[in-house]
């Protein structure tokens, strides 16, 4: 396996994205290994009634995909994740692409830490999530 990135590897504006339809079957095997059962992801007869009309992915499920771009590719296996900061904007609909952008916006060379914007967008480009995260590259 190839290691991600050191901290001189990298700079301001650097940019990883990845992409992922969310199905059913990604909320439901959610739903079981977290144990979050809200009826609003998993009763399409309660969340009919609901604001949101339909059942609804987890939001700490589409959060998911800002791990696995930090994880595999910015900065990519061996970094630590430190922190994350999250605001859900939109639901996440069973069927939606969501696209997962990670960005360099700051780097701390004397600490080997980077903070970084996350958000996930949708495939009408609504932004359903955004954030910001720290990391520490691998050395």
């Amino acid at each position: 396996m190839e290691l991600g990135k050191t901290i001189d590897e990298l700079f301001i504006g650097q940019k990883a994205n990845l992409e992922k339809n969310f199905t059913e079957s990604d909320v439901l095997t959610f739903a079981q290994i977290s144990g979050d059962f809200n009826p609003v992801h998993i009763d399409a007869m309660y969340a009919s009634q609901t604001r949101f009309k339909e059942r609804i992915a987890h939001g700490i499920l589409t959060a998911g995909l800002i791990s696995a771009v930090i994880g595999t590719q910015l900065p990519g296996p061996g970094n630590i994740y430190i922190s994350q900061t999250l605001e859900f904007k939109a639901p996440v609909k069973f069927g939606d692409k969501i696209r997962a952008e990670v960005e360099v916006i700051e780097i701390l060379l004397d600490r080997n830490r980077a903070r970084l914007k996350t958000t996930c967008i949708n495939q009408n480009n609504v932004v359903v999530l955004t954030g910001e995260a720290v990391i520490m590259p691998r050395k």
